[in-house]
């Protein structure tokens, strides 16, 4: 046998993604590597396992779908194997399957997996970046091990480990009226055009900080990236609101965003580890939970500014 793992794995990605550009950005290895390794693969088992269409991308022929099965299989057991060593031998190795919610990846899951992957150099992180419906289903399926994400309707069948909490703040551009406060009201808020974060549960969530104060917000866009919508409030076609507070203070044309804090008491989003629940984690799962709790708190999230949390009222009484 002459065809590695890591072939088989660049194979699967390939597969699973429909394209050599796709599987490129999902395990972040070069085009040309993974080109080759396909190519290589093919040669070694004498056999075509994509068709090749410019205009389509790629597409299995019968023997490569049949060959995809027997990979997963083989990866599958070569992961088991690391696992058991790892419980046997007490070292933290294998590779980790980690889902990240997309609105936040850009900020935390670099420094995460580079920071794990330094202090546990025989595991290897492999990310996959979506929406928190994507990522319950993936967990459910095993094809993730444990996720960063929000606590959004948690089903039943799943464990969440809290580790900070990010209250919702507005942003504005730095030229709209509303900057120049120290805090702004819902109400406030509500006479104002809102470019609402269009995805599934973070809408609910957003939308829900106005009902329960029996509000109707104006909301006069709808969009599915943060970029985009950063973009556009920076530009004053309205406000947002949003939870996690990017480092940087402008939007990626230049124009600068203000941040203000949302008085009274809001509902926060609470960012944790999303897992399948009634399991005892492996050590390499187990290892990346401590490592996650020991570097993401309410005074430090890495890749964005610490979050402005409003001291709880007390009691006099």
């Amino acid at each position: 046998m002459r065809f590695t793992l890591r072939q088989i794995e660049y194979f699967i990605a390939t597969a699973e993604c429909g394209s050599i550009t796709l599987a490129s950005e999902r395990i972040n290895i070069s085009q040309p590597s993974i080109s080759t390794a396909i190519s290589q693969l093919e040669a070694e088992l004498g056999a075509q396992l994509f068709l090749r269409r410019h205009a389509q991308g790629l597409s299995l022929t019968p023997v490569g779908r049949e060959t995809l099965a027997e990979a997963k299989k083989l990866v599958d057991q070569a992961q088991g194997l690391y696992l058991r060593v790892s419980e046997a031998t007490g070292i933290v190795q294998g590779n980790l399957s980690l889902g990240c919610l997309v609105t936040f990846a850009p900020m935390v899951l670099p420094q995460v997996a580079h920071s794990f992957g330094a202090d546990y150099p025989n595991a290897r992180v492999l990310p996959e970046v979506a929406d928190h419906e994507v990522l319950l289903s993936k967990i459910e399926r095993a094809e993730l091990d444990i996720a960063l994400t929000y606590d959004l309707q948690v089903p039943d069948g799943f464990e969440f480990t809290p580790l900070a909490e990010l209250p919702p703040y507005a942003m504005v551009a730095q030229t709209d009226r509303l900057a120049g406060q120290s805090a702004v009201t819902l109400e406030e808020l509500a006479e104002q055009n809102f470019i609402l974060l269009d995805l599934p549960l973070s809408r609910d969530y957003f939308m829900g900080l106005f009902a329960r104060a029996g509000l109707t917000p104006k909301v006069t866009g709808r969009l599915r990236h943060q970029d985009v919508i950063r973009t556009m409030v920076a530009n004053n076609f309205g406000y947002t609101i949003a939870n996690i507070r990017p480092r940087a203070s402008a939007a990626l044309d230049g124009r600068p965003v203000h941040k203000l804090r949302i008085a009274g008491e809001q509902m926060p989003m609470r960012l944790g580890l999303l897992r399948v629940a009634g399991q005892s984690p492996t050590r390499l799962v187990s290892a990346f939970m401590d490592h996650c709790a020991s570097m993401i708190s309410n005074s430090y999230i890495p890749g964005m500014e610490p979050p402005i949390m409003v001291p709880k009222r007390v009691d006099q009484s």
